[in-house]
Formats: structure tokens, sequence, C-alpha cells
């Protein structure tokens, strides 16, 4: 039996304002309450046709969306001719709506729709209206023709932040199967060779135990060194698969900054091997943070990222040329911030942060070093 798809007034997705946005129907409902008999009773019932196209546009995708938009500037401007001249206030709802085409042409025709619409509202009741009524409904006329470029904007940005977050997964998706890809070529490469000699030399002990022992406990002497052999082989491959290397993750950032459409400039030392992977790693997920960063918070078109080795440590270096940094206001880059220091304590490192026509943030980590003995067995 099929399973009851649940209603609902609106998408789960834009939370509770669909609903908030009612309140501004009261309004309306007063002026309606004004009128009397058939002409109440279609009063209310286009109201109540409003709140339907209303519903519609948020649950309606592409197809019949430009439908229940241009049936609400219908039931606007009756609104306004037929009932009350301060309902064109309720336009806002269809200004908000018209935000939403992500086409231009659609959307300034809809815009210009829009309009004209008012315009003739207005213009079919201007003998009703006095000079103070005109200077109270310029000023939110000219507020309600800019909202659908404001929602346009945030419509694209957060499209926008979509797109990202899917590039970034799929980023990081190939990454992981390159990973995969890797890790499959050195088994094949290191481990396959290795298990094969242990297996040919197995054979030829066992045929030598009888005719020559001495010549198979040299050959079993072999294996053994092979078998160690191979054991290094495997924590070495084990090693590369828990270890973030600084060389990956700067192609991974550069990948990343120019799918956002931010251009990446690398300037510093190039080879990264004799740095400790505990150092490197640290630094890689810091790089990571800091990307996020100037991705969701900067606003720039230019990243620069410096890398230099020195006799006590190793700086780092992320500039960007965005709006800066408004440290009280800007909670989320804090935390970002917060979880960067929280991972350079670990290896005795720091942070500094500057924001100055861009924000530039700086990274220190001492050396570690380490006195590694290298028994004879494993």
């Amino acid at each position: 039996m099929a399973a009851i798809k649940k209603f609902r007034l609106f998408p789960k997705k834009y939370g509770i304002m669909p609903y908030v946005f009612l309140i501004y129907l009261l309004m309306p409902i007063v002026y309606m309450s004004y009128a009397e008999g058939a002409k109440k009773v279609v009063g209310y019932i286009l109201l109540f046709l409003f709140v339907v196209t209303y519903r519609q546009l948020y649950v309606t995708v592409e197809k019949g969306f430009s439908f229940w938009l241009v049936l609400q500037l219908l039931i606007v401007f009756s609104l306004i001719i037929f009932y009350h001249p301060y309902n064109l206030f309720i336009g806002f709802f269809t200004a908000h709506f018209i935000g939403w085409y992500s086409e231009n042409k659609h959307f300034f025709i809809a815009w210009a729709g829009f309009i004209v619409s008012n315009a003739l509202a207005i213009a079919s009741i201007s003998h009703q209206l006095e000079t103070i009524d005109f200077l109270t409904l310029i000023p939110f006329l000219i507020i309600m023709f800019a909202i659908p470029f404001g929602f346009r904007s945030i419509d694209k940005r957060n499209k926008i932040e979509q797109q990202l977050a899917q590039a970034n997964e799929r980023i990081e998706e190939l990454v992981k199967q390159e990973e995969r890809m890797r890790i499959s070529r050195d088994l094949h490469d290191t481990l396959g060779h290795t298990l094969s000699l242990i297996t040919i030399k197995s054979q030829l002990v066992g045929k030598l135990i009888a005719k020559n022992p001495e010549k198979a406990e040299k050959e079993a002497k072999e294996i053994e060194i092979t078998s160690r052999t191979a054991l290094q082989q495997v924590r070495e491959l084990v090693s590369g698969m828990r270890t973030l290397t600084l060389e990956e993750e700067l192609v991974h950032m550069k990948a990343f900054l120019q799918s956002t459409g931010i251009s990446f400039r690398y300037e510093g030392d190039k080879k990264f091997s004799d740095i400790s992977h505990l150092t490197q790693n640290t630094m890689c997920l810091c790089l990571r943070e800091a990307t996020t960063n100037v991705v969701k918070h900067s606003r720039a078109t230019q990243c620069l990222v410096r890398i230099k080795k020195g006799k006590a440590g190793i700086k780092l270096e992320v500039s960007d040329n965005g709006i800066g940094v408004d440290f009280m206001k800007d909670r989320a880059f804090g935390n970002g911030l917060k979880g960067i220091d929280e991972r350079l304590s670990l290896v005795d490192g720091s942070l500094t942060l500057t924001s100055d026509k861009g924000t530039s943030l700086m990274i220190e980590v001492p050396f570690i070093v380490k006195q590694r003995q290298d028994a004879a067995d494993l």
C-alpha cells in the first residue's frame, strides 16, 4: 500500500518565514471589512485566491510559476482599484517572487509588467488620492520596484553556494578515486612483485630441504628479508593513506578557488618532504579552512598563498583582496579561526590575522625534531 504523502502548506526548507509574511494580509482584511454585500464576499474570495497564489509560488518550479505570478498581479490590481488604494502594499509579496527568476529575459519582463500594473492601478484611482497619499506611496513604490533586484541577488548567491558545495564534493570524490587508484597501483607494483617472489622461493625451499639443507636455509633467510620488506611497504602505504601533503592540498585549493571564479597565485617553496607528517597534516587542514573562509566571506577575486621554510619552522600566509573582516559581526569567520587555532595548538603553532585592503592570515609552525632509531628487525 502506497504511503500517503503528508500535506505541507509551505516547503520545509523555507522555515517559518512564509507563515510570518501572511501577517501583512491583516490590513487588506481590515480594508475589506468596510465593503458591503456582494462586494465584500468577492473581496474575501480575492484575498483567499491571493493566499493560494502565494502558496503555489513557493511550491511551483519553472512550469506554472509565471501563471501564478500573473494571477497574483491581477488580484492585487483588482484589490487596489475596487477596494482600497493602500492594498498596493501587498505588491511587496509579488516583488519578492519576481526576484526568483534566474533568466534575465523572464526577470525583466516580469519586473516591467509589475511596474505597468501598479502604474495603471494608481492612474485609475488617482482621483481618489490626495497629495499626502501620493507622498506616502511614492517612497514605498520605489522600494517595492527595487526589491526584485535584491531578492534576485540573494537567490543567485544561494545558487552559487550550492554549486560551490557540489563542485567541492565532486573534487573530493575525484581525489578519493585517484587515491584508490594510487593505492591499487602501489599494491600491484610493489606487494604483487614481492609476494610472487616469496611464493617462488617458498616452493624452492620445499624442494631443497631434502637435497641441499644449507641452500634451503639460505633461501629461507632471504624469504624472511623479503617478507620484512613487504611489511615495510605495507606500513608506507598505510602512512600514505592517512597523511595529507601540502603539495596535494595546494593543488586542491587551486582547483577549488578557480571553480568559484577566484584567481590563485602561489609563491614560495615547492618541496615539503622534509616536514613531518603531523605538521603537514595540520597545516593542510588549516589551509583548507582558510580557503573556505576566502570563498564564503571575502568576496575576493584574487588569493595569494606563500609558504616559506626557515631554520626554526615554516610560515604559511593566505591573503585575499576582498572586503576584509569585521571581527565583531562575522561570527562564522570567527568560528573558522577558532578551529585553525585549536589545530595549531597541537603543534605549538601560532596564528596572526590582519584585515587591511583584504584579509591576510599568517600561520607559523616550528619544526619538530624527532630522534629515530632503526631497529635491525621490524
